[in-house]
């Protein structure tokens, strides 16, 4: 006897307790759950039922149970990683909410939300904000005893006694951000955050990694220099179990629906919009991108306007890899920033290959979305002497595009390995993220012949 056609059976809760099986809820499952020609039977039975669903065919199996008065729901393999993903794509769409917030604050004020670390990089407000906001949102839904990340910032810039101004800041604009936590199908907390414990949520990212276990891995805001330059930039977040990247996530507050404008700086985006009907769909901008392992699907979202609220899956459209694989067709993109990666070699190499489009120069992860979602076929970056790649700059982004059909390696042909802590260590020469097989061995041909007489 069916169940549930597949379309509603996609989450269901694994054990239903005596009591409220009259009131299966939507929140018990994630989605509107219906048992029409089964509720009879399992409400009226003498004994209690197990009822099984598997992926494709949901069948009602009943048996007695000495000693235990329980429904219970077997969640199906698919099913694996599902709340996960959700609860990440919706702590994404929140914090990319957050990032236009202070980008717009930022651009039009310039106020002193722009500082350096250290390594004279720059690290904004937002950054710090995402940080905490998306690490409370785990803690608070998985347990901080079950949530480990990696993340880029740290404590140490806002626990300064002349940073009392930037920490005030930063606690306003998370408590500001989880007070609409509601809209996105979030927790929220009962009262404000106090200073304690947004630090707290920012230090809770300390996570070493490595090959065993669970942990996440976040960058709050990867393309902090097109961020303050009013341009691209990307909130990622993924997962990764047992050395091996399970989901990934990309907020792209800035990506426009139209490939043409990628090449545009964002403040003309601004411009033009003003002078555009608010009907035109040329100037639509922003999504959230997602995969999960071994699904064969990425699937890309908009992100919320105005009022919305996120209902799921919040007219999500599955999205694919270019089927472009003559290199005289295709279109490659790069970094913008040229002290982490060689332009010189990649315009080199794109030319022995054939490759006679204009490169995009795209800040960000921001590269791998334009990859998944065919606005470019291949993405190439080598780093200069001394420069370690960093698994926050490439997990997201890595396994949506092999979902979406796409091919990422090292320029020796090698999946990325994201086992050993956080830096991508044994990573030959680059990194090398096709549309195709095709395209993916004609780069990496090319690299071998080319790399001795470069000079990385």
């Amino acid at each position: 006897m069916p169940l549930v056609c597949a379309k509603f059976a996609t989450r269901v809760p694994q054990v239903l307790v005596q009591g409220r099986r009259n009131n299966l809820m939507a929140t018990d499952v994630g989605i509107p759950l219906f048992l029409p020609s089964v509720s009879k039977e399992i409400m009226s039975a003498s004994k209690p039922m197990i009822v099984s669903v598997s992926k494709c065919d949901q069948t009602l199996i009943s048996s007695s149970m000495e000693g235990q008065n329980q429904l219970v729901l077997k969640p199906s393999e698919p099913d694996k990683y599902f709340k996960e993903l959700e609860v990440a794509v919706r702590a994404v769409q929140m914090a990319c909410l957050l990032c236009q917030r202070v980008q717009d604050n930022l651009v039009s004020k310039n106020n002193g939300q722009v500082h350096s670390k250290d390594d004279k990089s720059p690290v904004t407000i937002a950054d710090w904000s995402v940080q905490a906001t998306v690490s409370w949102v785990l803690a608070e839904t998985f347990g901080s005893e079950n949530v480990s990340i990696i993340a880029e910032e740290d404590v140490q810039a806002l626990s300064k006694a002349d940073a009392a101004g930037l920490l005030d800041a930063v606690v306003k604009t998370v408590n500001t951000c989880l007070t609409e936590a509601a809209r996105f199908g979030l927790p929220g907390p009962v009262a404000s955050l106090g200073t304690s414990e947004v630090l707290k949520a920012i230090s809770r990212c300390n996570s070493i990694g490595g090959p065993i276990g669970r942990f996440w891995v976040l960058d709050p805001l990867d393309g902090t220099l097109g961020f303050v330059h009013g341009d691209q930039y990307a909130v990622a977040l993924a997962l990764i179990e047992d050395g091996e990247v399970v989901l990934g996530v990309l907020g792209c507050p800035t990506y426009p629906l139209n490939k043409d404008w990628l090449s545009y700086h964002n403040s003309y985006h601004r411009i033009i919009s003003k002078l555009t009907p608010p009907t035109s769909e040329s100037w639509e901008r922003g999504c959230v991108i997602y995969a999960k392992r071994g699904s064969g699907k990425a699937w890309m979202q908009p992100l919320l306007h105005g009022d919305q609220k996120l209902v799921w899956p919040n007219s999500a459209r599955q999205i694919q890899v270019s089927s472009i694989d003559n290199p005289a067709l295709a279109t490659f993109c790069e970094p913008v920033e040229k002290a982490n990666s060689s332009h010189s070699f990649t315009a080199g190499l794109a030319h022995s290959v054939g490759l006679r489009n204009q490169s995009l120069h795209v800040y960000s992860m921001l590269k791998y979305a334009v990859i998944a979602r065919g606005h470019a076929e291949v993405f190439m970056k080598f780093a200069r002497a001394g420069y370690k790649e960093k698994i926050r700059d490439h997990a997201a982004g890595v396994v949506i595009i092999q979902e979406a059909g796409g091919v990422v390696t090292d320029a020796g042909g090698r999946p990325l390995d994201f086992s050993k802590g956080i830096y991508l260590e044994g990573l030959d020469r680059g990194v090398v993220a096709c549309a195709g097989a095709k395209l993916h061995e004609k780069i990496i041909g090319a690299v071998d012949a080319s790399w001795n007489s470069s000079s990385l």
